[in-house]
């Protein structure tokens, strides 16, 4: 998943690959960097997605050399829909660009499986995304800190971790702004099972405490 707070992005992922019921990895990194300031996550295949991405990435990185400067989050995503569109038939990858550059700030855009892509507040996808996206859209609020933004997106990702069988490990984060990119990182050991009712984040706790 990955959303947007008052001037950047916060992106965050689980940590499992599956191979049907059997976990292949257990550690994988979800959120790739496939320019300066710009990071997706991936959903769906993981050979598809790596594939896209790694061709993403040297794409941008030529074409950051050719106009002499660093290349933008839209036209990231532009690139990586594209090819996911031109290939649509034959792959099975969702992705989530987000990053931060001089002319939009931060910025998220979706690109499910099919190569559509829409600039949206906040995002979510991958299997454990169904299980979670009340919880998203009760929780998620415009013009959030950028501590909100993490707490929240890592909340909202163990929550998907404890109901989704192809979800779990533990959770990666990583925060775009102007300052730069900061990475963060919730072991598997330190994430808080849930059982029963899912617990409110953000406006929907403050809802609920009223």
């Amino acid at each position: 998943m990955a959303v947007s707070y008052d001037g950047g992005v916060v992106l965050g992922a689980d940590s499992r690959t599956s191979t049907g019921s059997y976990v292949a990895n257990r550690a994988t990194d979800k959120v790739t960097r496939v320019a300066d300031a710009v990071f997706v996550c991936r959903s769906g295949s993981a050979a598809d997605t790596q594939a896209i991405v790694a061709a993403a990435a040297m794409h941008l990185s030529s074409l950051a050399v050719e106009v002499g400067r660093p290349v933008g989050v839209a036209a990231a995503a532009k690139v990586i829909a594209s090819m996911a569109y031109q290939n649509k038939d034959a792959l099975q990858a969702g992705m989530i660009v987000a990053g931060y550059d001089a002319a939009d700030g931060g910025s998220v855009h979706a690109i499910p499986l099919g190569g559509t892509v829409l600039r949206v507040p906040y995002a979510v996808g991958g299997s454990g995304s169904a299980y979670i996206t009340g919880l998203c859209e009760a929780g998620w609020r415009p013009g959030m800190s950028k501590a909100d933004a993490v707490a929240f997106v890592r909340a909202a990702v163990a929550a998907a971790m404890a109901r989704d069988g192809s979800s779990g490990g533990c959770v990666r984060t990583v925060a775009v702004d102007a300052a730069g990119v900061e990475r963060g990182f919730v072991p598997g050991c330190d994430v808080a099972p849930s059982f029963g009712d899912m617990p409110l984040v953000g406006a929907a706790a403050a809802a609920g405490r009223a």
